[in-house]
């Protein structure tokens, strides 16, 4: 096994013999990363197109971290889909450990590599002789999974694996940004409810100190003591209190 250390985003241009078609390929990505199709959608795109164009791949996918558990997102083929399955199973695997630790992982030859050998014992199976696992970070999201090629044949060159990287940093631009969008919405979603909450314990103040002639903290403090006696949150005791007034009698 081949590891070397790098969050795959700090990579050079492609060596001049990948030429336009490397070109095109890496403007069709930057195309796809910022438009607003959905993230699934998305990868699915980039693990077909890197595995039609990163020369030495056979099929890609991409693990996703969510928490602590690992899942495939998006693949272009089920061979890579299973190869993903048994690392997960195993709890090891080329995969997790450029996800964990944000290091390019890469397996010249699975016939002979001894570091992951139940997964190299199946990927010589499925016909697969090398690997090249692209960790995919931010500094906006820390680490957010692995892009993984898999191929038959001679490994990767060192230009293809500089693709691959390149490859990886666009799949990780698209994951940070459906972070950030999703972070986004549910702050919004937050301060939303807040702003509710508060609306309907200003009513039910209101109504308290119409009722009983009572100050505003007095009519908090009735709300909070209610709260406390019937263990409920005081934006339902509220809540419950503007229902009963305002139903039709």
């Amino acid at each position: 096994m081949d590891a070397h250390s790098g969050h795959g985003t700090d990579v050079e241009a492609p060596r001049e013999h990948h030429g336009e078609q490397a070109g095109g390929f890496l403007r069709e990505l930057s195309t796809l990363v910022l438009g607003s199709q959905p993230l699934n959608l998305i990868l699915t795109r980039i693990a077909v197109l890197a595995a039609e164009h990163v020369p030495g791949t056979r099929e890609v996918s991409v693990t996703l971290i969510e928490g602590e558990k690992p899942r495939t997102m998006a693949f272009s083929g089920q061979l890579a889909a299973g190869l993903d399955e048994r690392q997960y199973q195993d709890f090891r695997g080329p995969c997790l450990h450029a996800a964990a630790s944000g290091t390019v992982v890469a397996i010249e030859d699975t016939g002979t590599d001894t570091t992951y050998p139940e997964f190299c014992r199946q990927a010589v199976r499925a016909g697969v002789g090398h690997v090249y696992c692209v960790p995919l970070w931010s500094a906006v999201a820390g680490h957010l999974g692995a892009l993984n090629f898999y191929g038959s044949g001679e490994p990767m060159d060192a230009p293809a694996r500089v693709l691959a990287d390149q490859v990886g940093a666009y799949a990780a631009v698209a994951l940070t940004n459906a972070s950030l969008y999703t972070g986004a919405v549910a702050e919004a979603e937050h301060l939303r409810a807040a702003m509710a909450a508060r609306a309907v314990i200003e009513q039910a103040k209101g109504i308290i100190m119409a009722g009983r002639g009572c100050t505003a903290e007095e009519a908090f403090e009735v709300l909070r003591t209610e709260s406390t006696h019937t263990n409920r949150k005081l934006r339902d005791i509220a809540q419950d209190l503007v229902t009963s007034v305002l139903r039709p009698r």
